[in-house]
């Protein structure tokens, strides 16, 4: 019986997911969380065989869970969710230590054919999407240029950014500036549009309001 722990903060999805892997006579879930931050010690909780990963999870994101996964419970197979095949996204899920990249729109047959095989230690990705990350443009961001940009995401003004990563208004300002540059955009909204679309940034599709009080900012 392989074992699976589902790491989803919608809980329709999770639900669909619950129930679509109930079906299967040799895949069992024995636990759900819909929080980044319980991952790992649920994980390590119920040591299941498979995790299957969103990678949007609010909290710890869940590059940054499946990392601290691979190294805290290596024999765990990670697979990372996602509602958009990103070539950058999956180059980071690979770097993560995930074992298999899925898309949530994908059949629902592909799911369980998934957990098994990354059950039995094999890599499960996409050929075609696997191959466009060999031949997508790389993120030309730093890791601190991203957490700007992340936080900027949100709506957060320069001085809530600045306070947030201990940085000078002037500090943060220039990062903006370098991101605007080396992504090519002429505001932070496209900035971030450009930055997500390309996989580089992958939190929670952004509500109207923040969008509203962000593109104020520029």
């Amino acid at each position: 019986m392989i074992s699976v722990l589902i790491a989803e903060d919608m809980h329709l999805v999770r639900g669909a997911m619950v129930a679509l892997l109930s079906t299967e006579s040799d895949i069992k879930v024995v636990a759900e969380v819909g929080h980044g931050d319980e991952v790992v010690r649920s994980c390590l909780l119920h040591r299941p065989d498979v995790a299957l990963i969103d990678i949007g999870l609010p909290g710890t994101d869940g590059l940054t869970a499946t990392a601290e996964l691979h190294r805290r419970l290596p024999e765990c197979g990670t697979v990372i969710l996602t509602g958009l095949a990103a070539p950058a996204a999956l180059c980071r899920a690979l770097d993560a230590g995930a074992r298999g990249f899925v898309v949530k729109d994908a059949p629902a047959g592909q799911l369980a054919g998934c957990v098994r095989r990354v059950a039995a230690g094999e890599r499960v990705v996409d050929p075609e999407l696997a191959v466009a990350a060999l031949n997508a443009k790389r993120n030309p961001l730093t890791a601190r240029e991203l957490e700007v940009l992340e936080a900027a995401a949100e709506g957060a003004p320069v001085g809530e950014i600045a306070d947030r990563l201990c940085l000078s208004g002037g500090t943060v300002r220039n990062y903006l500036a370098r991101i605007l540059s080396k992504v090519d955009a002429r505001t932070r909204v496209e900035a971030v549009r450009i930055a997500r679309e390309a996989g580089w940034l992958w939190s929670h599709d952004l509500p109207e309001p923040i969008l509203s009080r962000y593109r104020s900012l520029n």
